[in-house]
């Protein structure tokens, strides 16, 4: 008796997890999670580079113009606690640069978009006027 309720279980189980599978399956093959992992992958990607631009290029050009000053140092002691706000100040410029850049891609894309938009609405009405043309004919011949 015990061992037909344990394979009773067993069963209900196996069940389960294939419908788990099969919705995990589904909810995978999704476009959006798709296109919301590639924006991630690609997001982190060009966060490093942003990063590198920041740190590398823009904070020594910064740093040059305010008398050598570089933010990564600034720090002050409180006991034996060290607050190292010049680490804050550099994280903010990165968000801002980063928020930047994001904005002028976000807007190219738009920008592509509509454009594409209004070839497709081109060609929509290039068939709709041949069509017309083609019904008018038919008309004309009855």
């Amino acid at each position: 008796m015990a061992k037909k309720i344990d394979k009773e279980l067993g069963k209900k189980e196996l069940g389960k997890l294939k419908n788990e599978a099969n919705a995990f399956k589904d909810f995978i093959s999704r476009g959006n999670v798709v296109d919301m992992a590639v924006g991630v992958i690609a997001g982190g990607a060009f966060g490093k580079i942003v990063t590198s631009l920041v740190n590398d290029m823009l904070m020594p050009a910064i740093g040059v113009l305010l008398g050598g000053l570089n933010f990564s140092d600034l720090s002050f002691k409180i006991s034996d606690a060290t607050i190292a706000y010049g680490n804050f100040i550099q994280s903010i410029i990165d968000f801002l640069i980063i928020s930047f850049c994001i904005f002028i891609m976000v807007r190219l894309f738009d920008k592509l978009k509509r454009h594409q938009e209004e070839v497709v609405e081109e060609k929509k009405s290039d068939e709709v006027i041949l069509l017309e043309e083609i019904r008018d004919l038919l008309k004309k011949k009855k």
